[in-house]
């Protein structure tokens, strides 16, 4: 457990086609830390999450993990866990085979006691070996975070948390959520201030619009 991981980000900027979705973002969090960023549908909310994972770079501006001496050479896709709208699964998969997967493509060996673990915490080891395209989109929703959880990443980003869960599975985020913070980062983008009981760090991409 790196109690000494922290993410900085500095000055970040993004640009597409010409036009500017954020600008100037600049923050701080570490280990047991909420990193809280909200904004309105279209202010650049779901970009910052990519970039943060790794996924999107800026246009301007850098993020640095930092805590150990090991920390930058670790491919970032190994430290973050991410929940998201846009990301998908493999719906002929069954659950067991996405979390397989999920674990391979990070050099992970799948152990399936630790995969039934998972899939107990989000309520869907009665559904193992079913494809995930017999899911429910509340189903699809928790199997998102067993996929995240897999590697047990010391960053977890969350965007849009609570999307199309009922109150158990509300409860189960929140969980999670405070699990997450007593092993690492965590940081949430929402508009729904609910989603969250504490946060130590705001961005607020309202204010660059």
């Amino acid at each position: 457990m790196n109690t000494h991981l922290r993410i900085s980000a500095t000055n970040l900027k993004k640009v597409f086609n010409r036009r500017t979705i954020f600008r100037n973002i600049s923050f701080s969090v570490r280990f047991g830390e909420v990193l809280l960023v909200t904004g309105k549908n279209g202010s650049g909310k779901s970009t910052l999450v990519k970039i943060i994972s790794d996924v999107l770079s800026p246009s301007e501006g850098e993020i640095e993990f930092s805590g150990s001496d090991n920390v930058k050479t670790i491919a970032r896709a190994n430290l973050i866990g991410l929940v998201s709208p846009y990301l998908q699964m493999y719906d002929e998969f069954s659950a067991e085979e996405n979390l397989q997967y999920a674990l391979s493509i990070r050099g992970r060996t799948p152990d399936i006691s630790h995969i039934h673990e998972l899939l107990g915490k989000v309520f869907l080891f009665h559904r193992k070996s079913d494809p995930v395209r017999t899911y429910s989109s509340g189903m699809k929703q928790r199997m998102k975070y067993a996929f995240a959880l897999a590697h047990n990443p010391p960053v977890l980003l969350l965007d849009e948390p609570t999307s199309n869960l009922d109150t158990d599975g509300i409860a189960m985020v929140k969980q999670i959520m405070e699990e997450q913070t007593q092993i690492g980062i965590l940081i949430v983008a929402t508009n729904d201030l609910s989603d969250v009981d504490r946060f130590n760090a705001q961005v607020d991409l309202n204010a660059q619009t």
